[in-house]
């Protein structure tokens, strides 16, 4: 046994000094170029499946639960960052305006103007700690991810970290973000509009702290909140769209390649979005046409999401063709026409329209997809345009190469920890802090700070979490639809549990591989 166990230990240390000398190691900046080939043992590269670097597209569909769209009859849509995609220009519209109302309505400190909008630093789904100031990232088991805890625009340690929260990274369920990401301690940024406020939070933070100004966090946030607010319902943001439509709205070609093919297929469609009318109007027409309401055969705006799904109260209003209300009680829904507010209750009960028959699409987890899910039954597909970017890191050699390795790595501390001797003892301390570089390394592919919006190290983010828990398929936008055929069964992957076998095949078969385009999409492109 002696004997065995030593063979065995010597194999494992020729191994990691091969592996270490081919893999790409912390600090050294080596393409999959320069690895170097050995004879004895593959290299990390050699461990990655021929073509693993292709599989993944970012037109592709992918599916958390089975959906087989010839049972689908009715489509739904959002309308914000779903039917339209905007431009990042929008979110530093978005910031410079609420900076100024920070400034000028609730009279903060002139030197705040001086910090501009940072393109890249937030990124949708984090949480904000409001009485202690804390932006930061957490996963699907309540966990913050250490190096992503931000007060200001500085990193806090690790070490600060602990005391802070009580000698843990967990953050307890009572004082986490509610159903719909709004805990009374911490709240979860879950749409594309919240980025430019993270941002704003985060530099009016550093102000106060850089220039060593007294503050309560809580009274900052609540401001911020206002003055974010504000830039929407003093109705900035509908006008710059509408001022210029070519520099905000994005690929409103595909937009229209959508509807028509779905009605030409004789589907229904229908929208339901929180915006108001003549926004609405202007965009679709400027992406679809001015006879966009044909294509629709209910049109409700001002819809007031998430409550339009849970409450009974509001009723419909049906608007004129100058957007004005009328004041007839209405008793059905009809094609061409727009109604304003209303809820789900009656809108189920006036189209009959219910179950896995109807498939909606939006982009906010909380207000466009959970209830619908839950509570109705309907199928429901997540626009994520972050997915876009997510797949080209994912799909680099770099990537791979840092995973790779990453999982070897892990492997071998499973399998060396339990023995003793002073030797690997001293390797296995090594390898740790190799795994966390590495980890670090990985982290800053995708943003610097906080990482991907879908991983935490290893963990799924909470982000992850909800997308997967209230969404049947997720896409970068609406246009990858285009890619399929209109019978299409979209089936999730088959990913192990831990006490499963990994069965490689069965995770490589499905749910990942590359989709090719379709004539529409091709001749969009």
């Amino acid at each position: 046994a002696l004997k065995c166990e030593s063979a065995w230990k010597e194999r494992i240390f020729q191994q990691l000094s091969i592996w270490r000398e081919t893999s790409p190691r912390v600090g050294a900046c080596m393409s999959a170029a320069q690895l170097q080939p050995s004879l004895t043992s593959p290299r990390t590269e050699d461990l990655i499946p021929p073509g693993a670097c292709k599989t993944l597209n970012s037109s592709a569909i992918y599916a958390n639960n089975e959906v087989n769209l010839a049972e689908v009859d009715i489509y739904g849509f959002d309308y914000d960052y779903t039917l339209a995609l905007y431009s990042n220009a929008l979110n530093t519209m978005i910031y410079n305006t609420a900076r100024n109302f920070l400034i000028e309505h609730f009279k903060y400190p002139e030197g705040i103007r001086k910090y501009e909008y940072i393109p890249n630093f937030a990124a949708r789904g984090l949480h904000y700690d409001i009485q202690k100031g804390l932006l930061m990232k957490i996963d699907a088991f309540h966990y913050i991810q250490p190096g992503t805890v931000y007060r200001g625009l500085s990193p806090v340690p690790d070490e600060e970290v602990l005391q802070l929260f009580g000698g843990t990274y967990h953050v307890p369920l009572q004082q986490d973000s509610g159903f719909y990401g709004k805990g009374p301690k911490v709240k979860q940024f879950m749409d594309i509009f919240s980025i430019p406020e993270m941002t704003l939070l985060a530099v009016a933070n550093d102000f106060f702290i850089t220039n060593d100004i007294e503050y309560d966090p809580v009274h900052l946030f609540k401001d911020v909140s206002e003055a974010i607010g504000m830039v929407h319902l003093k109705g900035y943001m509908y006008k710059w769209v509408m001022q210029d439509l070519d520099k905000f709205i994005l690929r409103g070609e595909e937009t229209e390649a959508v509807l028509h093919r779905l009605v030409s297929q004789g589907k229904k469609l229908f929208l339901i979005t929180n915006s108001p009318f003549s926004f609405v109007d202007k965009g679709m027409t400027h992406m679809v046409g001015k006879d966009w309401r044909d294509f629709f055969d209910v049109v409700i705006v001002q819809a007031d999401k998430p409550h339009f799904f849970t409450d009974c109260i509001k009723p419909f209003r049906r608007l004129d063709g100058n957007g004005d209300l009328r004041w007839e009680k209405i008793k059905s829904l009809d094609k061409g026409q727009i109604y304003k507010q209303g809820n789900l209750f009656d809108f189920l009960r006036l189209t009959g329209w219910r179950g896995s028959s109807v498939l909606y699409f939006g982009d906010h987890l909380y207000s466009d997809l959970a209830d619908l899910m839950l509570r109705h039954g309907w199928r429901t597909a997540a626009i994520v345009p972050e997915l876009e970017q997510e797949t080209k890191v994912v799909s680099t050699g770099r990537y791979a190469l840092n995973l790779t390795w990453l999982q070897a790595l892990t492997g071998l501390l499973e399998r060396l920890q339990t023995h003793r001797d002073l030797d690997s003892k001293q390797v296995f301390q090594e390898w740790q802090k190799e795994r966390e570089e590495l980890r670090v390394m990985t982290k800053n592919l995708f943003n610097p700070q906080f990482g991907s919006i879908f991983r935490t190290c290893h963990n799924p983010t909470y982000f992850s979490r909800r997308l997967c828990r209230f969404s049947d398929i997720y896409m970068a936008s609406l246009s990858c639809l285009l890619n399929y055929d209109p019978s299409y069964t979209f089936y999730p992957r088959r990913t192990p549990l831990q006490h499963e076998a990994p069965l490689w095949m069965d995770q490589l078969c499905t749910g990942c591989m590359k989709t090719p385009f379709l004539e529409e999409m091709s001749h969009i492109r």
